[in-house]
């Protein structure tokens, strides 16, 4: 896949994660603005709740798609950032939850990938484990989480082929897989994302 291409793919995800939430920013301020004082309590509500969400959104992806900076070295902060993006994706009944094993800083960014490309196969929480061992990084999703199969499916045959098809929705492997190789798994108890080091 060209630079160009993945550019397209990357810049179209984040859009998209970031819209809907801008759009509901833009309606409460056309509410403020038309002076309705009646609902000002769900204004203040609808704010809130996507200004933060954008926030954790923005972060994270900074820190995943943007270029290396000192932040990575802050594990805590990564792990944080990473565990306030997946709360952005969950929801209070059924969270996304994070088990982060302390890993190398050169694999950070690759964690928050594969946290990002694992999340998006969760359809009603569940938990994701990040451990790195010899040379490679891995999230897991225990079993009893309901997936989606459509997309677990999709990612998986982009891997078989060896071609990842130029969607949105697949930027992350895309990125993955020009740093390294990455693998999709299964065991009796889990779903595991994995990169290794070429």
């Amino acid at each position: 896949m060209n630079s160009t291409l993945l550019t397209e793919l990357v810049c179209t995800r984040l859009s998209h994660d970031i819209i809907g939430n801008i759009g509901a920013v833009a309606n409460a301020v056309e509410l403020l603005e038309e002076g309705d004082l009646d609902y000002i309590e769900d204004i203040a509500s609808i704010l809130k709740a996507s200004s933060q969400t954008l926030s954790a959104r923005l972060k994270f992806f900074r820190m995943a798609f943007g270029l290396d900076n000192a932040n990575l070295e802050d594990e805590t902060l990564v792990r944080q950032i990473a565990a306030d993006y997946l709360k952005t994706i969950g929801n209070k009944d059924f969270p996304i939850l994070l088990e982060w094993s302390s890993i190398g800083t050169l694999q950070r960014k690759n964690a928050l990938l594969l946290i990002m490309l694992a999340s998006d196969i969760l359809i009603r929480g569940g938990c994701l484990k990040v451990h790195e061992t010899n040379d490679c990084v891995t999230a897991e999703i225990a079993l009893e989480a309901k997936i989606s199969t459509d997309k677990l499916s999709k990612i998986n045959q982009a891997l078989t082929c060896g071609q990842i098809p130029a969607e949105a929705a697949l930027a992350p492997l895309a990125i993955l897989s020009q740093r390294g190789k990455p693998e999709l798994s299964k065991t009796e108890t889990a779903i595991i994302f994995t990169l290794r080091s070429k």
